[in-house]
């Protein structure tokens, strides 16, 4: 049989796992090629000083700051076949990982197969049919280098690496056009020095809304974490106080909240997530509904039933990113082989269809569809059953949700912990940093 061909989108750490893994299957796969948008291997982790576009007009996609730790433990941040060197601490700061996937990138000879500095334009696909055969589908890649040459391939497979944390999510504050200091995003944050002495509200409190308010409290005259979850009990920094969601901005330029308190400030600093975004795919062509906040239906989180030779890597939220990589990987080049058989398209849509549903019956928004927090567990565990490939340790989720407890104990102190992994069940608690 003929080498497959494979494109992969984006060279962050989804693309460099599925680059790793396609080059393991010399007998089955032939090399891949792998798009990358910049200059660099690491996606999300490759910190950029300069915000807002590059010379040639495209959106800097780094959302990196300067101050960045890992809000997980690198003994299960990491591929589960590549450890990060062992007297690391557990928390990293950024350039760690970035040096980490320069590493992995490096040990599978990913380098060679990069296409730096060029722009996926469009991926489309096209089924043809010969009399007695099985319709096949061929995917064409077009993609423009940095010259501006532009190209267009075949292959077999696209692997979407291309990630979600790039293209803001702005919400709808009504009488905005009222308030007259700085609104930013936290896509354009880097650092807490330009905002010394100056009053913010930090709207949001995910993981980066926490850390950065935290962050400003330290240079800030006051800082206001304005959220719809229920008011954090653990201590928070001398200058930071909570505050419910942000109703609008009154005429005068003040803020008022959903508790009909009202509050001043020279900066907004919006801490409100990340949109879905694939410029280069037309969902209408693969039967999918790309909306900023949902793409669906996705079989497993994963594939589009009308085209199951596409697969979107990462695409949930709130998961354990480099093993849920890894597990999703391995499953789809295993459907590629031939060696899980898939649902005919019907079933796989009434599938899709049924777990959505479920989950709106519970009450889940639309937004959230995607998060899979505890679901994620089993997830893994059935790509890996269905797939034939070594399952994730129990240990990883141990230790994930032993951190999650911590977080949200002392969301300061945290990373002082050090960890270690005894066994595939068992992790310990090498040293503690007061």
């Amino acid at each position: 049989m003929a080498q497959l061909r494979v494109a992969v989108v984006g060279a962050g750490a989804a693309g460099l796992c599925a680059a790793r893994h396609i080059l393991a299957r010399p007998a089955v796969y032939a090399p891949p090629v792998v798009y990358e948008l910049t200059k660099n291997v690491g996606g999300t982790w490759c910190y950029e000083e300069r915000v807002g576009r590059y010379a040639n007009g495209l959106p800097i996609p780094s959302s990196m700051y300067k101050n960045l730790r890992t809000n997980l433990p690198k003994e299960v941040m990491m591929f589960p076949d590549f450890p990060f060197d062992e007297p690391l601490p557990s928390f990293l700061p950024h350039q760690e990982v970035q040096r980490y996937l320069e590493r992995y990138c490096q040990s599978y000879r990913v380098t060679p197969h990069i296409r730096f500095s060029t722009v996926v334009e469009g991926v489309i696909p096209v089924t043809s049919q010969a009399e007695g055969s099985q319709p096949k589908t061929v995917w064409e890649v077009t993609s423009s280098d940095k010259e501006g040459v532009q190209k267009t391939e075949s292959f077999d497979s696209v692997f979407v690496c291309s990630g979600h944390y790039s293209d803001p999510c702005l919400p709808d504050i009504p009488g905005i056009e009222h308030f007259k200091g700085t609104v930013m995003h936290s896509h354009s944050y880097r650092s807490p020095e330009p905002y010394s002495g100056q009053s913010v509200v930090v709207l949001g409190a995910g993981a980066s809304g926490l850390d950065i308010a935290i962050e400003l409290a330290g240079v800030s005259g006051q800082v206001i974490l304005s959220h719809g979850k229920p008011p954090f009990t653990f201590p928070l920094p001398p200058g930071l106080r909570q505050a419910p969601p942000l109703a609008r901005v009154n005429q005068d330029g003040a803020f008022s909240f959903q508790d009909g308190s009202t509050a001043r400030a020279q900066v907004l600093l919006l801490c409100t997530g990340y949109n879905y975004t694939f410029p280069y795919l037309r969902g209408d062509a693969l039967g999918l509904e790309v909306r900023k906040e949902l793409v669906s239906p996705l079989y497993r989180f994963l594939l589009p039933p009308a085209f199951p030779s596409l697969f979107i890597i990462g695409i949930c939220k709130l998961i354990l990113p480099f093993p849920h990589f890894h597990c999703q990987v391995q499953f789809a080049l295993r459907v590629l082989e031939g060696s899980v058989r898939l649902p005919s398209r019907a079933q796989m849509e009434e599938e899709v269809r049924e777990q959505m549903e479920a989950k709106r019956r519970l009450g889940v928004p639309s937004k959230h569809l995607l998060r899979l927090q505890k679901e994620q567990w089993g997830y893994c565990q059935e790509l890996a059953r269905d797939g034939r490939f070594a399952p994730l340790p129990p240990v990883s989720r141990s230790l994930y949700e032993e951190v999650w407890r911590s977080r949200n104990v002392h969301p300061q102190n945290y990373r002082k912990a050090n960890y270690r992994l005894a066994s595939d069940n068992q992790w310990e608690l090498r040293e503690w940093h007061p």
